[in-house]
């Protein structure tokens, strides 16, 4: 096999050169092949300066994540790392693209480092619930100080290279084009120098108080998760006066509680889920998509015009319908709204804004549909509203125009039987806010065509998007799951339970929010057949008093002018009331049967998905409460954490409160099996 890795020789110079796609990342090859390369050049008396630079599109991206977990080869990380450090001879660092956690501790090591304007530099290793173990958490502090260490290890933002210069992380800018060339010229011009600067020489700078800020400042983005604190106290270990080889001695042993932690499994789970949920079964890779030059939107209210944000910041124009000009002009307003607002933030340049905004073409005629590739309603959640919609579309919409419904629930076999065309028809459903949420299902029909789903999912990532494939069932992954929690979170409330506590038991899960808190930020009306007379469960109840949650300033709960909640006491007589009609006696509810009744049922409800093929995949259904519902990323999503649980613990929990266990759920308990 070959080596990723070859040498150069220019001059007195010695040139370490990765070749390793698409990433560059450093797995043991790649190694073996920097470290072979230094023999090389402090071997050889010829050799004055050495210079490690990458082909490719990147620096080194990262460790190869898919060693992670099993035994290393040697050499490690941190040994190369201090070898280049500990060298006798300057090493210069060239850096283009992303030099990222194990790329970025390889430049720490370096004695010099130079990167053309547009790279990017940063550990990101907190996102899988990691650190960066290779000394990045104590040579940053000792090169860049605290607060950029901070930043850089526990939140996991990459910098760009103006900002690493400043900070000292580089010292000088490239050319654009010239970075090899300047780095050699570089190498040269140090190549006398001594000492040599080596990061872990530096003494960091104690700062207890911007520490002890960062932690307040980042409470609740760090809220449940493990590693943002373990690299604080990495950063922290680093200026309070403990020798590098004692900070060095820490982070290992925090990377190591982190690596075999739960949290980290959890969150590299779902780095892999995301990737492979790409991949549709049955459809081959190299299959032909449909060209998609022009959508069309049919709504322009909260969901059609967050729609069309997805395409028009793609750089995809977008023709939207409306049956009013009123609503037309408000929807098309509400879309300019929000693209100034990322402008004023810095998001935008005011011309992109312009250049989004004039892709658009707005209208009240679905003629103008005519020649869009993609074709997508938004409309009212109604079904003989949509099939009337597609039996209209099926006439305008030219042939091969790929025909979607934004439905929740509505069955897409259904909707696709009112065309003649039934194999273009699918659903693509977008998340609200839908310029925001990453999450789209997409919906394959009985008669979808193949190519028709390849192109959809494709698409997801010029719009960014995360896409899972679902199957023609009730509320598809997601809203299916989402409804056996919600049946048992209101036979709760009937049996003692108030809403604050079951809310309280979901956001000390990871929650954002917990299901009540979600039905008054959604809306309490939302379905509501609207009539206050009858009132059949508390929901009624609640809507027939116009408490339909933060919109009317009341919902299960009372609401300030800032939205801040408080429990209400007349929600409290309402539920005594209809607890007591039903002559129900109120009990004590522990937080335990909570999570049973609202968490196990999900994971059943997932068990089922896959039993009925409605998900290719249980990493999917993870994906899908990941990125559509807030479920806790360092859990893994349900069926993840439903493994780490132990699905013989989940089994005997729906038995005691009599739920029918899926069959799948129970085989793999009894099995001993998992999910994923």
């Amino acid at each position: 096999m070959t080596s990723p890795i070859t040498t150069e020789r220019h001059g007195d110079v010695l040139v370490i050169i990765s070749n390793n796609p698409p990433v560059n990342a450093l797995g043991a090859a790649v190694r073996q092949g920097l470290e072979a390369g230094l023999k090389e050049g402090l071997a050889d008396p010829a050799i004055k300066a050495m210079v490690i630079r990458c082909d490719g599109r990147t620096f080194f991206a990262g460790a190869d994540i898919t060693e992670f977990g099993k035994p290393m080869q040697e050499p490690g990380l941190p040994t190369v790392v201090d070898m280049i450090e500990a060298a006798d001879k300057p090493v210069v660092a060239a850096i283009h693209g992303t030099a990222l956690g194990g790329g970025c501790e390889v430049t720490l090591g370096c004695h010099y480092r130079i990167a053309v304007p547009s790279a990017k530099i940063g550990t990101p290793e907190v996102k899988l619930g990691l650190l960066p173990g290779a000394g990045g958490t104590q040579r940053i502090p000792r090169v860049a100080g605290v607060k950029l260490a901070l930043e850089m290890t526990a939140k996991g933002d990459p910098i760009a290279a103006k900002v690493a210069l400043a900070a000292g992380l580089i010292d000088r800018l490239a050319g654009d084009d010239s970075l090899a060339a300047d780095a050699i010229a570089f190498a040269r011009e140090v190549a006398d120098a001594r000492p040599l600067p080596r990061a872990s020489a530096k003494t960091a700078t104690p700062d207890p108080e911007a520490i002890a800020a960062f932690r307040q400042e980042n409470a609740r983005r760090f809220r449940g998760f493990e590693a943002p604190a373990a690299n604080i106290a990495c950063v922290e270990k680093a200026t309070d006066g403990s020798s590098f080889a004692d900070g060095i001695a820490f982070e290992r042993a925090e990377f190591m509680k982190l690596m075999f932690g739960v949290q980290s499994a959890a969150q590299r789970h779902i780095f892999f889920a995301e990737r492979k949920a790409a991949k549709i079964d049955g459809i081959a890779d190299d299959i032909t998509l449909r060209p998609i030059k022009k959508v069309g939107v049919i709504g322009a209210g909260t969901m059609g015009g967050g729609i069309s944000m997805n395409f028009l910041s793609a750089g995809i124009p977008v023709t939207i319908v409306e049956m009013q000009q009123e609503a037309l002009d408000r929807g098309t307003g509400v879309i300019r709204k929000n693209y100034e607002a990322s402008a004023a933030k810095g998001r935008l340049k005011p011309e992109q804004v312009e250049a989004a905004m004039g892709a658009l073409s707005p209208t009240l005629s679905l003629d103008d549909l005519a020649d869009c590739d993609l074709i997508i309603e938004a409309v009212y959640e109604n079904m003989d509203v949509k099939k009337e919609l597609f039996g209209k579309l099926d006439k305008i919409a030219k042939p091969g125009a790929i025909l979607a419904s934004n439905t929740s629930y509505l069955n897409i076999d259904e909707i696709a039987a009112s065309t003649s065309r039934p194999q273009d028809v699918l659903g693509m459903h977008f998340f609200s806010p839908a310029n925001v949420m990453k999450l789209l299902e997409i919906v394959r029909g009985a008669k979808t065509a193949d190519d028709v789903l390849a192109t959809a999912m494709a698409l997801s990532k010029p719009i960014k998007k995360v896409a899972v494939v679902a199957g023609v069932c009730h509320g598809f992954i997601g809203n299916r799951m989402l409804m056996p929690r919600q049946v048992e979170a209101n036979k709760l409330l009937m049996e003692g339970a108030t809403p604050e506590q079951i809310d309280r038991v979901h956001v000390d899960f990871g929650m954002p929010m917990g299901p009540f808190q979600m039905s008054d930020l959604a809306g309490v009306d939302i379905g509501w057949h609207r009539d206050p007379t009858r009132i059949e469960n508390i929901r009624d109840a609640l809507a027939a008093e116009g408490r339909w949650g933060q919109k009317t300033g009341k919902g299960f709960y009372d609401y300030d002018e800032k939205r801040n909640p408080t429990p209400s006491a007349r929600v409290a007589e309402i539920i005594e009331d209809f607890r007591s009609r039903s002559n129900m006696a109120k009990r004590d509810i522990t937080d335990e049967e909570i999570i049973e009744r609202t968490l196990y049922t999900m994971v059943n409800e997932g068990a089922l998905i896959l039993e009925e093929k409605m998900a290719q995949r249980a990493s999917d259904i993870d994906v899908v409460w990941i990125y559509g519902y807030g479920w806790p990323v360092y859990r893994g999503g349900p069926m993840f954490w439903a493994d780490t649980e132990g699905l013989k613990k989940i089994v005997a929990g729906l038995e005691k409160h009599g739920f029918k266990v899926a069959a799948l759920l129970k085989e793999k308990a009894e099995s001993g099996g998992r999910f994923n």
